[in-house]
């Protein structure tokens, strides 16, 4: 299984959002999303996460909090583990990213974007400051969001249709 991160990097109610615009044969193709990627050897979740965010933002993550994980299951790709991250504090300067394009999009504009549908859900529990650590299984045929299952319970597909 994939092990990765994705940290949505927050400043005045934006998001840092990466238009992945530039990679060829990329799953994510077109689509928006927080800034990640798949673990070297020998990392942690905080150690991706940080790597990561410096490679692809030029920016060093000072605060910082492990918020779930997401466990994707397709038909298409190889099953994944995501360990999702929101941070607040930075240091460094904003460089340009070879896998698309970088920019500061508002929360409220955010799912107007394009973006995978299971994205919506784990956004809308970012939103709780309050919101414990989840687990949430999202499962894919194509494109499409077939099965939600948010910490054991079924809130799309499965059992509920």
């Amino acid at each position: 299984m994939i092990q990765t991160t994705l940290c949505y990097i927050e400043q005045n109610n934006a998001y840092l959002m990466l238009h992945r615009i530039k990679k060829k044969h990329d799953l994510n193709q077109d689509k928006w999303i927080g800034i990640g990627g798949k673990f070297e050897e020998g990392e942690s979740p905080e150690d991706c996460l940080l790597r990561e965010a410096l490679e692809e933002t030029g920016l060093t993550l000072t605060q910082y909090r492990y918020r779930g994980i997401v466990t994707f299951v397709s038909d298409r790709y190889p099953s994944e583990h995501m360990h999702l991250f929101t941070a607040s504090k930075f240091t460094g300067t904003l460089k340009e990213c070879d896998e698309g394009v970088l920019e500061w999009v508002q929360k409220d504009t955010l799912l107007s974007l394009p973006h995978w549908e299971g994205d919506e859900i784990f956004l809308k529990l970012l939103e709780n400051p309050e919101q414990p650590f989840f687990s949430l299984k999202l499962c894919y045929e194509g494109d499409t969001l077939v099965e939600a299952v948010l910490d054991g319970i079924h809130i799309k597909g499965g059992h509920d249709l």
